[in-house]
């Protein structure tokens, strides 16, 4: 009598809940609508609305009346990051719940609590000693907690690593980018640190778009859905973006835009810089198109989303144009960084698509 293998043992698929569905979207939503309040921070002036940090003012966690607008669209910002992190909070936990439980979630509210009880010893410690920036001790108690619950939480999941990872990203980023908004108040709007502190916002879009694209997808292993010389293009195409996102963050920080009125920019030429930035602009463009047509043409899997990056990066360059010849109106340029970043999460999200689930055959 021959004896015959069992089949293999079923994995019931991780279910993603409705909440958790529409918390991630909305994270990623918030992420772009903080680039947006961000940018209106700088195109109005009123980066140092708010004098200090996390303090609007040394006495006062909410701007006076005499900070008149510029104080009210700062803690505008400000606000918004609060929302911001509440929702990558709210993604994670339900994350962990999917994966592992309510064990895996009540262990990653410990590390909470005691990320909040480190981060309030040094901070009581650095005001006993009288260390500057005291409350940037207790952002890094915090992030601590993050890093260490994170990886806790990730040697502890078997399954959906991916999703939780993500999650963990983005609340450290989260938390994390405000304290380098802090330290753009306290270096009085250093150009560096603030388009760092953009960049970082715009990466933060990215990795909460790749949280949604993942969520939609198979579990398991992947394998290469497109042709080898489409996959190397797609990459070349991620490196001229970076390129012209780069560029057109130095444009800005040594443009008319510095956000307040009182901060000066020197060191490179504005006027230059914005033909430099124009230069991978308009490769980009001529990259993603070739990669769009050959995508329809070959009916490829990242083939939609090609086309809505082609779209974007095609407003993305008119807006350009229009702006650079209009002399750099607040509202274009503010479009122009909410446009970036949507290029980018679309870019994340088709690079997510060139790959596929491994087919598997049963013996």
């Amino acid at each position: 009598m021959t004896a015959t293998s069992a089949p293999p043992a079923t994995t019931t698929p991780i279910r993603i809940v409705k909440p958790l569905r529409v918390l991630a979207w909305l994270s990623f939503l918030a992420e772009v609508i903080i680039i947006g309040t961000g940018g209106a921070v700088r195109l109005t002036g009123s980066g140092l609305g708010c004098s200090e940090w996390p303090l609007c003012t040394p006495e006062s966690l909410v701007p006076h009346a005499e900070q008149g607008i510029h104080g009210i669209i700062e803690f505008g910002n400000r606000t918004m990051t609060g929302v911001v992190g509440l929702l990558a909070l709210a993604v994670l936990l339900l994350t962990l719940f999917a994966i592992g439980g309510a064990a895996l979630m009540k262990r990653a509210l410990w590390f909470a609590l005691g990320g909040v009880a480190l981060g309030a010893l040094a901070l009581g410690t650095a005001q006993l000693i009288g260390l500057p920036g005291p409350f940037g001790y207790f952002s890094g108690g915090l992030l601590l907690a993050v890093v260490i619950g994170g990886v806790d939480s990730l040697r502890r999941s078997s399954r959906r690593r991916d999703l939780a990872a993500l999650a963990w990203i983005v609340l450290f980023g989260v938390m994390a980018q405000a304290v380098v908004g802090g330290l753009a108040v306290v270096t009085d709007l250093n150009p560096l640190i603030v388009g760092f502190h953009y960049v970082s916002s715009l990466l933060l879009v990215c990795v909460t778009a790749a949280y949604v694209a993942r969520m939609y997808a198979t579990e398991g292993p992947r394998e290469r859905a497109v042709p080898a010389w489409f996959s190397g293009l797609s990459h070349i195409t991620g490196l001229a973006l970076a390129v012209t996102i780069a560029f057109g963050v130095l444009t800005t920080g040594n443009g008319p835009h510095s956000g307040d009125a009182n901060v000066v920019r020197d060191g490179f030429d504005a006027t230059v810089l914005a033909h430099v930035h124009a230069w991978p602009g308009y490769v980009l463009a001529a990259l993603v198109v070739t990669l769009a047509v050959s995508a329809w043409v070959l009916r490829l899997e990242p083939r939609r989303w090609l086309l809505a990056l082609a779209v974007a990066i095609a407003v993305q360059v008119g807006v350009g144009i229009w702006q650079a010849r209009e002399g750099l109106p607040e509202i274009l340029v503010g479009i122009h960084m909410v446009l970036a970043s949507l290029s980018a999460a679309a870019y994340t999200v088709v690079v997510l698509h060139l790959k596929k689930p491994r087919a598997t055959v049963d013996a």
